[in-house]
C-alpha cells in the first residue's frame, strides 16, 4: 500500500513538472506550487497577460474509465474556489488580488508509448455562495 501512495506521489510530482514546463514556455510565470492552506490545496498558481490561474493537475497512467479532467468535480472545484480566495488573501497573494482569476485544469495521461496533454483554461467558472 505504501509502495501505491508513493507511486501515486512520484507521479503527480511528474505531471506538475510537464504542467509546469508546459506554462512556462507559453508564457505563464509560475507563482507557486502546491500551495496549501489548511486542507486545501493549489496545484499551480501562475500568471500571464490575461490574469492569475488556479491550475489543477489530474494525472493518470493509461485512462480506461474517464479522462483525467472529469475527476475534477464541483466538490473539488468549490475547494479549489476557497484555496484561491485565501491565496489572494495572504502576503504571497495581495499583490495578484485585482487580477483576472481563472480556473483552469491540466490533464496528463501517461500510455505506454506517448504522454497526453491537454491544458483546458477557464475549465470551470465559480459559483460564489
Amino acid at each position: 500500500m505504501e509502495d501505491c501512495i508513493r507511486h501515486k506521489r512520484e507521479l503527480g510530482r511528474l505531471g506538475e513538472d510537464i504542467a509546469c514546463d508546459w506554462l512556462s514556455a507559453h508564457g505563464h510565470t509560475v507563482l507557486r506550487r502546491n500551495y496549501r492552506s489548511g486542507h486545501l490545496e493549489i496545484d499551480i498558481v501562475s500568471i500571464d497577460k490575461d490574469g492569475i490561474h488556479f491550475v489543477e493537475v489530474k494525472t493518470r497512467r493509461f485512462s480506461v474509465q474517464a479522462p483525467p479532467q472529469e475527476s475534477v468535480n464541483r466538490a473539488k472545484q468549490q475547494n479549489i474556489v476557497k484555496a484561491a480566495a485565501r491565496f489572494l488573501r495572504s502576503k504571497e497573494g495581495l499583490p495578484y488580488g485585482e487580477m483576472e482569476c481563472m480556473f483552469d485544469v491540466f490533464a496528463i495521461t501517461f500510455n505506454k508509448d506517448s504522454t497526453t496533454t491537454e491544458w483546458i483554461p477557464q475549465a470551470y467558472i465559480p459559483i460564489y455562495k
